[in-house]
């Protein structure tokens, strides 16, 4: 489990890399629905890779599929647009959870 978070963080971190100059931090612990889906596609994108990876139980495969990984996205987004006040953690937990 940690390597795939760990590769998962990665793969985020090097995305977010890829942004000189719009360099951010993210507090998943404090963040809201509303403030979800109003960041750059790319930080939803690293968002999203990153709590798939948080959320993958220990005996799941080490895979990423980007299609799940849009679909996930896009599930998520629909969700907190529909629950703007409640925690990303807690909505990504419903959406994402196992």
């Amino acid at each position: 489990m940690l390597r795939r978070v760990a590769i998962v963080v990665l793969v985020a971190a090097g995305s977010l890399a890829a942004q000189p100059g719009n360099a951010q931090l993210v507090d998943l612990s404090t963040l809201k629905c509303k403030q979800f889906i109003e960041l750059p596609k790319e930080t939803v994108i690293a968002v999203t890779m990153w709590l798939d990876g948080y959320l993958t139980d220990e005996e799941d495969p080490a895979v990423v599929d980007f299609d799940k990984m849009k679909v996930r996205a896009e599930r998520l987004a629909a969700y907190c647009g529909q629950n703007p006040e409640m925690s990303l953690m807690t909505a990504a937990e419903n959406i994402m959870g196992r």
